[in-house]
């Protein structure tokens, strides 16, 4: 059984690995990418792996993970040979291949799909427009729970220099 300082020490390493290379989360699918990885390994991504993955996924080399965890830059590349590298390889089917720079475990990953596409963004002007609708079509309350069914219509002018043809949506967006 861990003792006062050992769970204490453990919580907190649990909580700061959280809050570490946290943008990998806007530009990748994290979740699906630890689980297939875990499928991989055989059981699940330990903390370290994960933060060590974020840190390749955010554009950081070994070494500079290692600066930013004030580790030691040959232990996290060590560790990041005896894992994830050995893990990508084996999921993207580069399981003999070298790895030559470590910018391939992003490329190979991005190429298997786990790269999220960036949200479309407008300019908004401050206020809503006229012709915006916001109603509220249904409140229920079960389980403990309020839902609220609400229909939003904002209508926004394009800037002049951006056309229709000019915009990336995909047929998810253009309901």
């Amino acid at each position: 059984m861990l003792d006062f300082h050992q769970e204490l020490y453990a919580h907190l390493f649990m909580a700061s690995t959280n809050d570490r290379f946290v943008e990998a989360e806007s530009r990748w699918d994290l979740k699906t990418l630890y689980a297939d990885l875990a499928a991989v390994k055989g059981k699940p991504l330990t903390p370290v792996e994960k933060l060590h993955l974020r840190g390749l996924l955010c554009g950081n080399s070994p070494a500079e993970i290692a600066e930013k965890l004030q580790k030691n830059p040959k232990g996290v590349e060590t560790d990041l040979c005896a894992t994830i590298y050995r893990y990508v390889k084996g999921f993207v089917g580069k399981g003999i291949e070298k790895i030559e720079n470590w910018r391939n475990i992003a490329e190979w990953l991005e190429d298997a799909g786990y790269k999220t596409k960036p949200p479309v963004k407008f300019p908004i002007p401050d206020g809503l427009s006229e012709n915006s609708k916001v109603n509220v079509t249904n409140i229920t309350f079960e389980n403990n729970q309020i839902k609220i069914g609400v229909y939003l219509q904002i209508t926004v002018p394009l800037p002049s220099e951006i056309s229709i043809q000019n915009l990336d949506l995909n047929d998810n967006n253009a309901n």
